[in-house]
């Protein structure tokens, strides 16, 4: 009689831990689900002379492990220092998909010319089944970002 108690403590203090641990994984689990961490990368840049550099970056969403927005930034020359002197987003925010935009060939066409203004175009891979964006067109005009 005295081992089947025991064996019933054991077996109800088993659970009560089990039960403990699940609920901690998960309150573990519903907190980081909610929370993706902020991620950035340099998908395209260029240097145009001394006048400007400008950059494309993929932001992935903090929401939605999937989708992405692209920054546009532009740099002028200050005291021998790259400044940030304006950034636009290129599209809807989190309207890419973050696995082609930050894959092989996500720049379909990224260009600009040494001019004042500095005309520049941008086309990114929507996915490899749909193909590249339509280009958007902006210029570049004393470090200012304008719709082309």
């Amino acid at each position: 009689m005295k081992s089947t108690r025991t064996r019933r403590g054991t077996a109800a203090a088993l659970t009560l831990l089990m039960a403990a641990g699940l609920g901690a994984a998960g309150a573990g689990a519903s907190t980081a689900a909610g929370a993706i961490p902020p991620t950035t990368r340099e998908i395209a840049s260029t240097t145009l002379g001394t006048d400007y550099r400008i950059t494309l970056t993929a932001l992935r969403s903090t929401e939605d492990e999937y989708a992405a927005s692209v920054r546009l930034q532009v740099y002028t020359q200050a005291g021998g220092a790259w400044t940030e002197s304006d950034r636009v987003t290129v599209g809807d925010v989190d309207g890419w998909f973050w696995y082609p935009l930050t894959g092989k060939g996500a720049v379909c066409e990224f260009s600009t010319a040494s001019t004042e203004p500095a005309p520049l175009t941008v086309s990114l891979l929507l996915t490899p089944s749909i193909g590249c964006s339509d280009p958007v067109h902006y210029v570049v005009k004393q470090g200012r970002v304008y719709a082309g």
